[in-house]
């Protein structure tokens, strides 16, 4: 049998093609020059073994600082008595370095702008005048049925979409039905608990925002040109949104349906600060839930990039922050952590909260405070906090 006959092949390379070739093969050398170079880090590349790398470090030499920090107040009490003057002095102090309160208080001048209903709760939207020029907006969601009048938590978001993020309204504006995002609708949650929810939009969140910073997203903060504004005054953006809750508690105690008895105060991250330095001051808070906040200066505030609302000048001259937030001994006091939390780590999560404790010992309510720490990221558990904030209000 007779072979078939051999393919002819017509194409032929022409100088395009042997530009191409040629240009692929100058491409693929400079890949692989390219892999064998070490990334370009800086301007002390090739030159760290003749210098100090670490006196390079800007957060190791804050750590080198805080070594001798001064921290004039921190807890030493040996007895309750000893314990309450320390609350007293370092009350006065913090509430300095926050930029202080007005002396006099503005009228409230309330409004409620819309009242919706839903299987399980209430939910009316209103405003109030904090101080002059300035305005909050708030939900109060209260449980059907219950008994009037009820215990109630005011609720502060963290930084994201800010107080519509844990009432259940999504981007749209529209009420959803599955709880999701970092704060998992906590507001929501504590009505499903049997206490009402007043959950405020804290200060440069939410609708609380410049023009220029609503029109980048409904998530952009306006934290960075608030926050600066008020260190520029000699104030601090701590201190306007504590001053936020003493107001909403004035404007609770306006409403016969809420017990003014019964306040409790939470909020996860930067929510979670202003439940720290609120229930530490406000007397009238009488148990708190810290959720994603806890820590120490040292190991989140001061080693990993955080909002510029976070600072309080001076602090550590005085008070680390287990000592904030032993000022709400002996009040019932629940903190949670997540073991994945990336910006407040676990580590000092739990080292702080062991602080907190022997401050508790010491006014003999160590029973009244609990930490529990979650397999989960930077967000909002609540598994065994909210039976106990509902357990100290007495649901």
């Amino acid at each position: 049998m007779a072979l078939p006959p051999r393919p002819v092949y017509t194409w032929y390379m022409t100088r395009r093609d042997l530009a191409k070739l040629a240009g692929s093969t100058v491409l693929l050398q400079r890949q692989a020059v390219a892999a064998d170079t070490p990334k370009y880090t800086g301007a002390l590349d090739g030159f760290l073994d003749k210098v100090n790398g670490a006196g390079f470090d800007p957060v190791l030499f804050t750590h080198k600082l805080y070594e001798s920090a001064a921290l004039k107040l921190s807890f030493q009490a040996q007895n309750r008595r000893d314990a309450e003057q320390w609350q007293k002095n370092l009350r006065a102090k913090i509430t300095e370095l926050l930029g202080g309160f007005p002396q006099k208080r503005s009228p409230l001048l309330s409004q409620t702008l819309e009242v919706r209903e839903y299987a399980g709760y209430r939910r009316e939207k209103f405003v109030f005048q904090s101080r002059p020029d300035a305005w909050v907006l708030g939900y109060l969601l209260t449980p059907k049925p219950a008994k009037v009048p009820q215990p109630a938590m005011i609720c502060v978001p963290g930084h994201g979409r800010g107080v519509d993020d844990i009432v259940g309204i999504d981007d749209k504006g529209q009420d959803r039905t599955v709880k999701e995002g970092y704060e998992y609708d906590f507001a929501i949650q504590v009505v499903e608990h049997g206490m009402a929810a007043l959950a405020i939009e804290p200060m440069a969140f939410g609708c609380r925002r410049d023009p220029l910073t609503k029109a980048h997203n409904l998530t952009a903060s306006a934290c960075q040109p608030a926050a600066g504004a008020a260190l520029l005054l000699g104030q601090t953006m701590i201190g306007w949104r504590v001053y936020d809750v003493m107001r909403t508690i004035d404007w609770m105690e306006t409403r016969p349906e809420l017990d003014a008895h019964r306040i409790g105060c939470m909020g996860i991250s930067g929510g979670g600060t202003c439940t720290t330095f609120a229930s530490a001051l406000e007397p009238r808070i009488r148990t708190a839930m810290i959720s994603g906040y806890l820590n120490t200066f040292r190991d989140c505030i001061m080693s990993v990039s955080h909002c510029i609302d976070n600072y309080v000048p001076g602090i550590l001259n005085w008070a680390e922050m287990y000592d904030v937030a032993g000022l709400i001994a002996p009040r019932p006091l629940f903190v949670e952590s997540g073991e994945r939390d990336n910006i407040f780590p676990i580590a000092a999560s739990r080292a702080s909260f062991d602080r907190v404790k022997k401050i508790y010992e010491v006014f003999g309510a160590a029973a009244l405070t609990e930490q529990e720490t979650f397999d989960g990221p930077h967000s909002f558990w609540g598994k065994r906090g909210l039976p106990f904030l509902a357990k100290h209000l007495d649901v």
